[in-house]
């Protein structure tokens, strides 16, 4: 059996090779800027993640540990809903507790 070279022999040999040329070539080219007001004038329809529903409306975020959407995930299961209904249902019991407007839509869209 053919021993196989080790990767500091195949780099040591290939140090010690003739060094190859380099290509000269013209820099890439650097594209045009695009003004703000020319990604503002396309219409939402044309990006492929629009989605009409959501057009209105912003991300709530918050980093939790794994049982937590474990849980939430369980729960929606169980109560055969959605974690962005029960997130719903959770911000207006939240605003309810310190008398604010309960606002946050409970359909899922």
């Amino acid at each position: 059996m053919a021993k196989t070279a080790d990767l500091r022999q195949a780099m040591s040999a290939s140090a010690k090779a003739a060094p190859r040329p380099v290509r000269q070539s013209e820099p890439p080219a650097q594209p045009a800027p695009v003004a703000a007001s020319a990604n503002a004038a396309a219409s939402p329809e044309s990006n492929p993640h629009f989605r009409p529903g959501r057009a209105s409306k912003s991300n709530v975020t918050g980093y939790f540990p794994q049982a937590v959407k474990k849980q939430l995930r369980l729960l929606a299961a169980e109560r055969e809903t959605t974690i962005q209904r029960l997130l719903a249902e959770g911000l207006n019991d939240l605003f309810a507790k310190h008398n604010l407007p309960e606002i946050a839509p409970l359909e899922d869209h």
